[in-house]
């Protein structure tokens, strides 16, 4: 988790975490991807690992799990392309615990770290069962464990997963899935709460960043915002991704118009 604490001490603010799909659009596109958003000025990637069942994604996130896994994407193939991944980018893994827990706990963990890995968003693993069962070996493969909060969290809860969090926490938006909603303007008091939360750890805001002002709302309230739906969307049909990627940041970042 060093390169992810590095970058959030040397960027507190206006931070840019930006979310693919590994396997899409085409099975190797991976590392050319994560390079070219790196290069553009994302200061993050997060790296989804496609499943059949993504309980928190849109349907657009989820259309892109199902052409990775028709692709031939497996976790497996996942840590094969990371290798091919510049080292200094902080690379975060997105997935759902059965398939992790399939390919074997230990053993993903030790992949992680060979592979760069600087932590992990697993939404349907449990607080509770990480901190009694897992945390010591997420700790010894340098992992950090990234936690959701969303509006509905309790604060009690909401000190909980700081006092449990290493890096940074992850705000969801809304209570709906990835990529439903239609911007963040009916969201702006619970953004505008964030900053007073008694915490210790940054805030990076996702769910339904689609547009620069969306990303320029996010940062007036959290150190940074998480871009996912709009991404794919946009890699969509593509011919090119490095420069379907690069073209993206430029646009979210700049409102420079995309083609």
């Amino acid at each position: 988790m060093k390169k992810l604490k590095e970058i959030l001490i040397s960027k507190p603010n206006g931070l840019l975490n930006i979310y693919c799909t590994a396997g899409y659009p085409n099975l190797n596109d991976l590392p050319t991807i994560v390079n070219s958003l790196h290069e553009a000025g994302a200061d993050m990637i997060e790296i989804g690992m496609p499943y059949s069942d993504p309980i928190a994604d849109g349907p657009t996130i989820q259309e892109s799990n199902g052409v990775a896994l028709g692709n031939g994407i497996s976790i497996e193939k996942i840590f094969e392309q990371l290798e091919l991944c510049k080292p200094k980018i902080p690379k975060i893994l997105m997935g759902y615990i059965n398939p992790v827990m399939q390919f074997g706990l230990e053993k993903f963990c030790s992949r992680c770290e060979e592979t760069g890995i600087d932590g992990l968003i697993l939404p349907d693993l449990p607080i509770e069962i990480y901190e009694s069962k897992y945390k010591a070996l997420f700790e010894k493969h340098r992992l950090s464990n990234i936690f959701l909060i969303t509006p509905q969290t309790a604060l009690e809860r909401i000190q909980k997963i700081d006092n449990l969090s290493s890096t940074f926490i992850y705000a969801v938006s809304s209570a709906s899935t990835t990529g439903k909603g239609n911007g963040l303007a009916a969201a702006n008091d619970y953004l505008e709460g964030l900053k007073s939360l008694p915490i210790d750890h940054p805030i990076l805001v996702g769910f339904n960043i689609s547009k620069p002002e969306d990303l320029a709302l996010v940062h007036k309230h959290a150190n940074g915002g998480i871009i996912g739906s709009a991404f794919i969307k946009y890699l969509k049909d593509k011919p090119e991704v490095g420069q379907a990627s690069k073209d993206f940041v430029d646009y979210i970042t700049n409102s420079a118009p995309v083609s």
